[in-house]
This record gives C-alpha cells, structure tokens and sequence, in this order.
C-alpha cells in the first residue's frame, strides 16, 4: 500500500512584531483607541489655551485708555507762546531797548525797566499790549512791537512707526503730523492706541489718543504737541 503525504499549502499570517497586541476583539484594543483619540485632542487643547491666553492679553492691552493731560499742558498751538519760543520786542521811541528774547522753561522772559514778564500762553498780541501798559511808567511813549522770530518743537516718536527718532517741528504741529513725519504707522502699528507722553512740572503725564477716526476722514479733535514730548506708537493686537 502507498502511503501519499499532503502539504498544507494555506499561507500563515505572521505575527506582528508586538507581542502584547490584543486581538480586533479584546477588550484591549479599545482601550488603546480611546487612548489614541485622547492624544489627538491634546494639540487642540494647548492651541485653545494659547488662544485664549492672547485674547486675555489683547484685552488689557486694548483696555488701557491713560489719563487726560491737564489743562495747563496743552500743545503748543498756533499763535500761541509757549517756552523755548524766541520773540522780538522792538520800541518805537527807544530803539536801544530793542532785543530777541527765548521764553524759558518757566514761562518767562527777562525785561529791561520793569525786569521778569509771564509771556507763555498768551498770543502776540496779548504780550504786546501788556508791555505797553507795563512801560508807560518808564517810557514817554511806550507803544511795543512783539513778533515771533523762531519756534523750535523737538519731539521724540518711537514704536510702531517707519523711522523713529527725534522730529524737529519749526511751527506748531500736530500728533498726526509727527507720527506721519516718522515715516508713518507700520503694518503693526495701532492708530487707535497712540500714547502722547507729557512732563508736566516734572511728573511725567500720559494720554492715549485714538488717530484712526481721522484717518478714516471722521473729525476729530486736534491735539498739538509741545516741546519734549514722547509719542508712542503701540503695536496692533492680532488675533488667530
């Protein structure tokens, strides 16, 4: 009798390299899915968080509106004296008396005859018909000229803008006119967040003005900025 053998041509699946795998229908292998649902959801939470801390810190920063500046530190406007502007007084009758004065950081200027004057604040004219009142004690005939020979503005723009620096203003000027001397906002840069920094008798003063009404061709209150003053420009706040 002849025996005939017969191979088992089925291919066996191999094992797969992790031995402790369980099975499609263990109780394990959802375990390890639900496992791997959580960890996706991590780079979701941690962005959310992210978010969420930004928008916190754009919130205060969009939030913080300064102070109003006092009424004694407003702007140097037009046709109004204020410290380091230079003035020509001239007198009719008493030519020698003829001289160029720089206001001080006080206000004043230094006279001959009738000695310290309060001229910051006051227009020309004001000035004028003050000093004729105040000479016709000393002079004859005490008819005063007062002119404005030169304004010297420096002021110091910084932040988001093109060129920051010192600007150099030789009339009165604006906060805008500043900024736009600068170079202008940058893509970063806030027109609603612009804060004007200001020494007031040697306290330092802030106010925030908001520049993107007039920029969006809404009137707007003019703010004139004086001697020494520090315009910042603070960045935008992006959200994601």
């Amino acid at each position: 009798m002849q025996i005939i053998s017969i191979k088992n041509n089925v291919t066996q699946r191999p094992r797969p390299q992790d031995e402790t795998e369980p099975l499609p229908n263990q109780p394990g292998n959802r375990v390890r899915k639900k496992e791997k649902n959580r960890s996706a959801k991590c780079p979701g939470q941690v962005w959310w968080a992210l978010g969420a801390a930004l928008a916190l810190l754009g919130s205060a920063c969009q939030n913080y509106t300064g102070e109003t500046l006092p009424e004694s530190a407003t702007g140097q406007h037009p046709g109004i004296l204020t410290a380091g502007d230079t003035i020509r007084i001239a007198f009719t009758t008493a030519p020698e008396l003829n001289q160029s004065e720089k206001i001080e950081s006080d206000g004043r200027i230094s006279l001959p005859l009738i000695g310290q004057v309060f001229a910051s604040g006051k227009s020309t004219s004001q000035l004028q018909a003050e000093l004729t009142n105040l000479y016709k004690s000393q002079l004859q005939n005490s008819e005063v000229t007062v002119t404005l020979e030169s304004v010297i503005i420096p002021v110091v723009v910084s932040g988001e803008v093109q060129k920051p620096g010192k600007v150099l203003f030789e009339r009165p000027a604006t906060v805008l006119e500043a900024i736009m001397e600068a170079g202008g906002f940058t893509a970063y840069g806030d027109p609603k967040s612009v804060s004007v920094i200001r020494q007031v008798n040697g306290i330092q003063h802030t106010q925030i003005v908001d520049l993107s009404k007039v920029l969006r061709g809404v009137p707007s209150r003019v703010m004139y900025v004086s001697a020494g003053d520090v315009i910042y420009v603070r960045q935008r706040f992006i959200s994601f």
